[in-house]
């Protein structure tokens, strides 16, 4: 048998070269810069004022309207219309008072009639655009490529299943003329050209929903939080809200640097922002669970896990970098 003394004299240089290769490999294998695939057709959205396709614009370009709105969406059929229906009452009110905006709903490769309920208020609001991506890319994917095809000088990605009300999205306003002293009615060209992230937050909720949920559930949730302050982002206690408002700078910052386009897309967005020293406020806001959760458990959960190791890792060695675009 082998000694102690002779495994730790093998053994040691051993792991020592697993590890580095571990790290090499890494380094390797990552796209410091994420490269956006785009097929040719989710370049366009049918507009039917002028009854034919038109290109999206690009988040590169000159705001042109107050507000966008990204609404990802996999297979909501069934919670899109509620959520449309609150979201354009809500903004339809607001354009009386000289709110320009549009909605921009992004299918993220779904399988049901998803793409047909958006394009019947497509066809009735031309405030409303579809884009409709060939393969599904996770909500992360879907926030992204809604968020490098807006107009506004502020964008907000709000969830499908319409959980958060959208009357709250004047608690993300007031907190974004707290941060920079004016909003996107006022001063959109300023709004633009400066950087902020509003979070909407359920965190007030918490001993709420810990009464409702399994020991499982909950072991799951604060294992995530855990993780998530443990190794990226400290500061902001809910994380996962599907209802931010960034300002046009900050967004196209943010959505060219990510990497991760799944569950945990959140969390490198504001570990990007906290990494640039972009102002994050959290804002408590209405929250309401709706069936209908794509989120799996406990596989979901571990997905999230692992793309949080990933973050911290990549960003920490250098293999993932941020490359800040020039204001425009």
């Amino acid at each position: 048998m082998l000694s102690l003394g002779c495994l730790l004299y093998y053994g040691v240089p051993l792991l020592a070269f697993v590890i580095i290769l571990f790290f090499v490999i890494i380094y390797m294998t990552s796209e410091q810069y994420p490269k956006i695939w785009r097929d040719k057709n989710e370049k366009f959205f049918f507009n039917y004022e002028i009854g034919k396709k038109e290109a999206f614009p690009s988040l590169h370009d000159p705001w042109s309207v107050h507000l966008s709105v990204i609404v990802p969406a996999y297979n909501e059929e069934q919670r899109l219309p509620p959520m449309l229906d609150e979201c354009l009452e809500y903004l339809e009110k607001r354009s009386k008072s000289g709110l320009t905006y549009e909605v921009i709903v992004t299918s993220d490769g779904s399988t049901d009639k998803t793409v047909d309920v958006a394009q019947e208020y497509a066809s009735k609001y031309n405030t409303v655009r579809v884009l409709n991506l060939i393969k599904n890319r996770g909500k992360g994917g879907a926030v992204r490529l809604g968020m490098l095809s807006a107009r506004g000088s502020a964008l907000l990605f709000a969830d499908a299943d319409g959980a958060t009300k959208f009357s709250d999205l004047k608690k993300l306003d007031e907190s974004l003329i707290n941060v920079l002293g004016f909003d996107y009615m006022s001063e959109p060209e300023k709004i633009a050209l400066s950087d902020a992230v509003i979070c909407g937050s359920r965190a007030h909720l918490e001993k709420e929903e810990t009464v409702k949920r399994s020991y499982f559930r909950l072991f799951l949730m604060h294992g995530f939080h855990f993780l998530v302050w443990l190794l990226c982002v400290r500061g902001v206690r809910d994380t996962q809200c599907g209802f931010k408002l960034l300002t046009r700078k900050s967004a196209r910052t943010i959505f060219e640097a990510l990497h991760v386009e799944r569950w945990a897309f959140d969390v490198e967005m504001l570990y990007i922002a906290q990494t640039l020293n972009i102002p994050i406020t959290e804002i408590a806001v209405n929250w309401t669970e709706i069936e209908g959760s794509k989120i799996i458990p406990f596989w979901s959960w571990l997905q999230m896990g692992r793309d949080l190791f990933f973050i911290w890792l990549r960003y920490t060695i250098g293999a993932w970098k941020i490359n800040k675009p020039k204001t425009t």
